[in-house]
C-alpha cells in the first residue's frame, strides 16, 4: 500500500484534465451536433464509496488514459493498472473526507485561481476565448463550474496530508542511517551544478530613438485603424517581442496575474474587442495592444513592441555605475542580496536576491543557463564577482549584469558531505510517506466504504476491501 503524494496529485490532475472541453460538451445534449466527435468513457459506473464521495469508473479509466497521454514519447515509463489508479482514487477521496470531518480551511481564491489557469491553457490550446466556447459548447463559466469539484478535492487532499505529516522531522542520525543503505553502485552520479546570480542593469536609450519607436508605433496603429495593413501582419514583420512574433503578436492575458507588466495589463483592459490603445511605455519598451476578445479579467490580445536602439554610449554609462557597485561587493559594504535589492532592474531577481532558480532549486546545470552567463562562469571563482558585462536578455533587450558566482560543484557520486542537502529530502520524504501509511491504517476502518466487485482481485486493496461497509 503506497499512497505516493506525487501519485495522488497526478492522479487528482489526470482526473480532471480527462474532462477537456470537448468531453465536457459530448455530455451536453443540445451541444453535441455542433462540436466534434471525441472518444471518451462514459460516466455509467459508480465503481467505489469513500463516505459521500464516489468514484465513477470513468474516472479510472480516463486518469489512466490522460497518465498514457502525458507518457507519450518517454522511454521505460511504466504505466499505472487500474488497481493501482483504484487505490490511488480512494485514498483521495478518504483524504477529502477527512479534511471536511477536521474543518480544515479551503481558499477559494486559490480554487478560483487553479480554475483560471485551466481555462487559460484551453485558451492557449485553442486559439482564443470564442474557439474553446465553440468547441465546448459552453461558456467559460461553465467550464470553470464543471472543473470547480475536482479542482476543491485536489486542494482538500493535499491539505490533509500536509496537517498529516505537518510534525515529521528528521535527524541528521537518521540521514545518515538511510544513506548507508543505500548500495554504492545505486548512489546517484551529479553533473557540475551551479549556485549562480545576476544584478541586471538596463541602459535607457536616447530621447530621440525613443521618440523615433513612438513614430514607427504610431504609423502602424494609422495603417491597421485605416484598414490598409493587418495588426498581426505588422507584428510578425516588426515587433521586438520574440515571445510572440511568431503568433502575430497574440497573447492570451488575465488582469490578476502577477507576471504581466502592470503597465501593459492597465492598458490592455482599457480596450473595447477590435480597438487599438494608443501608444504607452512599460519596463519592456514601447506597445501598441489591439483588443481581441475579453471574458472578465481574461482577455485576448496583440501587442507590437519596439526597444528603442541602445548606443555603446549608454552601454558605458551602466558599466560605470555597475563597476562602483562591484567595489563595493568585493570589499564588503554590501552583500549581494542587498544590492540587487537596492540597484538592480530585473524585478523578479529581487525575490530571490538575485539567484538563478532552476528544477533543483538554486542548484542550476550548464544546460539551464543561457549561453552567454555559461562562458562568462569559465573566468569566476566561486564566491566572486564578474566585472561588468554586457549582453542580451531572453526579450532582446540589451542589458548589464554583475555576475556572481556563489558556488560550483565538481562531476561527482553522491555523498553526505556535497549532498546532504538532497539526501535528507528523500530520507524526510520517505518517513513522511511512512506517516501517511500509518494514518491510512488506522482511518480506513472509519471510513464508509464500498468498492465494485470487479476489483476483489486486486492485491492493493486488500486492506480497503477488508473494511467494507456490510449491509445492515
Amino acid at each position: 500500500m503506497k499512497y505516493s503524494f506525487l501519485f495522488l496529485t497526478l492522479f487528482a490532475a489526470a482526473a480532471a484534465q480527462a474532462q477537456t472541453p470537448a468531453s465536457v460538451a459530448s455530455n451536453q445534449a443540445t451541444a453535441a451536433n455542433n462540436t466534434p466527435k471525441v472518444k471518451r468513457v462514459v460516466a455509467d459506473k459508480i465503481v467505489g464509496v469513500v463516505g459521500d464521495k464516489i468514484i465513477l469508473q470513468s474516472d479510472i479509466k480516463n486518469a489512466i488514459l490522460d497518465i498514457q497521454r502525458q507518457a507519450e514519447g518517454q522511454q521505460d515509463v511504466r504505466l499505472p493498472t487500474e488497481c493501482e489508479v483504484m487505490e490511488q482514487a480512494l485514498a483521495q477521496k478518504a483524504l477529502v473526507v477527512q479534511s471536511e470531518r477536521d474543518s480544515l480551511p479551503i481558499s477559494e481564491e486559490e480554487i478560483e485561481g487553479m480554475l483560471d489557469n485551466q481555462v487559460r491553457g484551453f485558451i492557449q490550446r485553442f486559439g482564443t476565448k470564442d474557439a474553446l466556447e465553440q468547441i465546448a459548447g459552453r461558456t467559460v463559466y461553465q467550464i470553470k463550474e464543471d472543473f470547480r469539484q475536482s479542482f476543491r478535492e485536489r486542494k482538500q487532499a493535499e491539505e490533509m496530508r500536509k496537517k498529516i505529516v505537518s510534525g515529521v522531522k528528521i535527524t541528521p542520525t537518521e540521514v545518515k542511517e538511510y544513506f548507508d543503505k543505500i548500495p554504492v553502485d545505486k548512489l546517484p552520479y551529479y553533473e557540475t551544478e551551479i549556485e549562480v546570480g545576476e544584478l541586471v542593469a538596463y541602459p535607457k536609450a536616447s530621447r530621440d530613438l525613443e521618440l523615433y519607436a513612438i513614430e514607427e508605433l504610431t504609423e502602424y496603429k494609422k495603417e491597421v485603424e485605416s484598414g490598409s495593413k493587418k495588426f498581426e501582419t505588422l507584428a510578425s514583420l516588426y515587433t521586438d517581442d520574440p515571445g510572440s512574433k511568431g503568433t502575430g503578436g497574440m497573447y492570451n492575458i488575465n488582469r490578476t496575474e502577477k507576471n504581466w507588466d502592470p503597465t501593459f495589463i492597465a492598458n490592455a483592459f482599457r480596450l473595447k474587442e477590435g480597438q487599438i490603445s494608443p501608444v504607452f511605455k512599460s519596463k519592456f519598451g514601447y506597445h501598441i495592444i489591439q483588443m481581441v476578445s475579453r471574458a472578465g479579467d481574461d482577455a485576448t490580445v496583440r501587442h507590437i513592441l519596439k526597444i528603442p536602439a541602445i548606443t555603446e554610449a549608454e552601454i558605458a554609462s551602466v558599466t560605470s555605475k555597475l563597476d562602483s557597485i562591484r567595489t563595493r561587493l568585493v570589499n564588503g559594504s554590501i552583500s549581494f542580496g542587498e544590492a540587487v535589492g537596492r540597484y538592480s532592474d530585473a524585478e523578479e531577481s529581487k525575490f530571490t536576491a538575485g539567484m538563478k532558480q532552476c528544477a533543483n532549486g538554486t542548484y542550476c546545470t550548464i544546460d539551464q543557463l543561457d549561453k552567454d552567463l555559461v562562458t562568462a562562469l569559465k573566468n569566476i571563482q566561486p564566491g566572486t564577482y564578474s566585472q561588468p558585462l554586457a549582453y542580451t536578455d531572453e526579450r532582446g533587450k540589451k542589458a548589464v549584469r554583475i555576475i556572481y558566482l556563489k558556488s560550483r560543484s565538481e562531476p561527482h557520486r553522491e555523498n553526505m558531505k556535497d549532498d546532504y542537502n538532497k539526501i535528507a529530502a528523500r530520507a524526510l520524504e520517505i518517513k513522511q510517506q511512512e506517516a501517511v501509511e500509518k494514518w491510512f491504517t488506522t482511518k480506513i476502518p472509519t471510513f464508509y466504504l464500498q468498492i465494485d466487485e470487479a476489483f476483489n482481485k486486486c492485491d492493493q486493496l486488500k486492506l480497503w476491501m477488508a473494511n467494507i461497509t456490510k449491509n445492515q
